[in-house]
């Protein structure tokens, strides 16, 4: 949980919003085929349900001055990476700065497979 004082009270995000706002974004960005259970919990819920859940792959880490994610995608064969890798972490950065105020510190994508 993630916590800040303003002059009007105080603010808790948890960390739960920021992985599903970060993940709706990411598996919209050209390339990305799906993102790829990180967590023990994560491979756990995937065995068991059929649909994937928006915050599936997605670790954040930090506190209310910056944050650092990491992300566990598949991606499309045949595609620059790097060019990937680079939309991925600009519209990370933009979404959670734009969301909630707080700076996007590290961006850490892991690619975990590749699909045609």
């Amino acid at each position: 949980m993630i916590v800040y004082e303003t002059m009007l009270g105080k603010i808790n995000i948890s960390e739960t919003y920021l992985s599903k706002l970060i993940g709706r974004e990411v598996t919209n960005c050209f390339g990305v085929v799906g993102m790829v259970p990180s967590t023990g919990k994560q491979k756990i819920f995937n065995k068991f349900s059929k649909e994937s859940t928006p915050d599936t792959g997605i670790n954040v880490t930090g506190n209310a001055d910056s944050i650092a994610v990491e992300l566990h995608i598949v991606v499309t064969y045949g595609m620059n990476i790097n060019a990937i890798a680079a939309s991925i972490t600009e519209k990370v950065k933009y979404v959670v700065s734009e969301a909630t105020g707080i700076t996007v510190s590290r961006v850490t994508i892991k690619i975990d497979g590749i699909k045609e």
